[in-house]
């Protein structure tokens, strides 16, 4: 599976070394947390294709671009997790959206969080014309980790899950699709992974 090059620094055990997006947690139950993040920057594109398809469609698109396909051939580090989600056919793309793939009425959208030390001005234009740049401002999400191995029925019953606890948490609402992230590559042992859900919330 494509999306799995991008965790290659994870072990069988689990060990992670790139860089994650930066939070810190506001609520927390069980397995479950509100959190605050800090801003970041997505390297995102734009896909056709059922959910897998376009995985590996916007897999390679942005990871050429981390591997040297720019104007200044540069290689950029990892950063995790790679996250998936889907909206109505209705919905706008969130441009504000984390580290995502997110189906819309284009296709699907699948995002890189650069790392930290990149300001906007700095990154390397990609020579791919179908990646395009997102400044992500400060925001809260909900999220609920789980471990095991993931699929869209089973991110779904979690999102299910996710969503009726968020609902008993007053002073946020939820303000976007669900959002499914990976954290280890598939060769880790299914009770060691971290699987996300979340939602981005909003205040009330």
């Amino acid at each position: 599976m494509a999306i799995a090059l991008l965790q290659g620094a994870c072990s069988v055990f689990g060990v992670r070394s790139e860089e994650t997006p930066k939070y810190e947690v506001v609520q927390s139950a069980d397995n479950k947390q509100i959190r605050l993040y800090s801003p970041y920057i997505l390297a995102q594109t734009v896909v056709q294709g059922d959910f897998s398809e376009a995985q590996s469609k916007a897999f390679r698109i942005l990871a050429g671009y981390i591997f040297g396909g720019n104007e200044k051939k540069q290689n950029i580090a990892m950063t995790g997790p790679v996250v998936q989600g889907r909206v109505a056919e209705s919905e706008k793309i969130a441009m504000t959206a984390p580290v995502t793939q997110t189906k819309s009425e284009q296709g699907w959208v699948m995002s890189f969080m650069m790392p930290s030390k990149y300001k906007l001005q700095d990154l390397p234009i990609p020579k791919n014309k179908n990646i395009v740049f997102v400044e992500i401002p400060e925001r809260y999400i909900g999220a609920f980790q789980y471990s095991g191995f993931w699929s869209e029925s089973i991110n779904d019953q979690k999102a299910e899950e996710l969503k009726k606890w968020l609902a008993t948490q007053s002073g946020y609402e939820i303000n976007s699709g669900p959002q499914f992230a990976g954290y280890n590559p598939p060769w880790t042992l299914p009770f060691l992974r971290r699987n996300e859900i979340m939602f981005e919330l909003k205040k009330k």
